[in-house]
């Protein structure tokens, strides 16, 4: 077995290893980003990410999301009060309320962006680009065969 540090690599089944390299990564990235953003809750990431590059009504994000659209009316209202995110009306019918991202919220997207760029770089600096780009490659394969492909599918993230 592979032993790091102590730890028996061999011990953990795949999907708990993982699932602590993404919740390892989360957390160096979360620690980085909160320097500039103090006040930004990992829970946002999915309202923001469908912002980007677009408007959307409440009941667009909270379809999208998988939420009721209270929970992402209240969402949005926090990130309104907090700057990085606006509500605008409708250019086809003003009756209705479309959200955005900010220029604040176009800051914190960037920002993230570098941050876990950042990261990947550290990563690739340990192990190399060949071993990463096999990970990547084992992982979505794994993913494919636990039938988890569609969850990061319908994701519908704008790419960057």
């Amino acid at each position: 077995w592979l032993w790091i540090d102590g730890v028996i690599m061999g011990e953990l089944d795949v999907g708990h290893l993982a699932l602590f390299v993404g919740t390892a990564f989360h957390a160096v990235v979360e620690k980085e980003l909160g320097r500039r953003h103090r006040d930004v809750r990992p829970s946002w990431g999915s309202l923001i990410e469908h912002l980007v590059g677009t408007t959307r009504s409440i009941g667009e994000l909270a379809e999208r999301m998988e939420v009721t659209q209270q929970a992402a009316s209240k969402a949005v209202s926090e990130l309104v009060k907090l700057g990085y995110v606006e509500r605008v009306a409708d250019e086809a019918d003003a009756r209705v309320t479309r959200v955005r991202l900010s220029k604040r919220g176009d800051a914190l997207v960037a920002d993230s962006r570098r941050v876990r760029e950042r990261c990947n770089a550290r990563l690739v600096k340990r192990v190399g680009r060949k071993r990463i780009d096999k990970t990547r490659e084992v992982l979505g394969e794994l993913l494919d065969e636990l039938g988890g492909l569609e969850r990061v599918r319908t994701r519908r993230i704008v790419p960057r």
